[in-house]
């Protein structure tokens, strides 16, 4: 059973930053961080693939977001830049444990990530 603990999350005027962090509790073959509006589908922010070290990002997010991970810390971070209203969500960060065959890991399909965190809000005003 993988735990993942999300931290970072809080409030931000737009175009401020701020920067997720997700613990992992054993090593797993992909880390995402995925994002919910109350009432909307859970949506896909970024991935990154452990092992290949290659990441897929949202056409929303693509440029203002970087996702990034510390092996010695097994740790994966989203850093979040000009952050707008619309970023506003709770963030969740999910692994799929190993094996898995791609060498990318899916932003879509949440259903295919086995574990999932507690989330972090980010609430970003205008």
């Amino acid at each position: 059973q993988v735990q993942l603990l999300e931290s970072g999350g809080g409030s931000v005027q737009a175009g401020g930053s701020l920067r997720l962090s997700c613990v992992a509790s054993e090593f797993v073959a992909c880390l995402a961080w995925f994002r919910q509006v109350p009432g909307q589908e859970r949506e896909g922010v970024a991935t990154f693939r452990v092992g290949f070290e290659s990441t897929l990002y949202s056409d929303s997010v693509k440029g203002r977001f970087t996702i990034s991970r510390d092996n010695d810390k097994n740790t994966v971070y989203l850093e979040m830049n000009d952050l707008k209203p619309e970023d506003t969500a709770m963030y969740y960060c999910a692994a799929k444990e190993r094996p898995v065959s791609d060498i990318t890991c899916p932003t879509v399909l949440p259903g295919w990530y086995t574990y999932w965190g507690q989330g972090t809000q980010v609430t970003v005003s205008s």
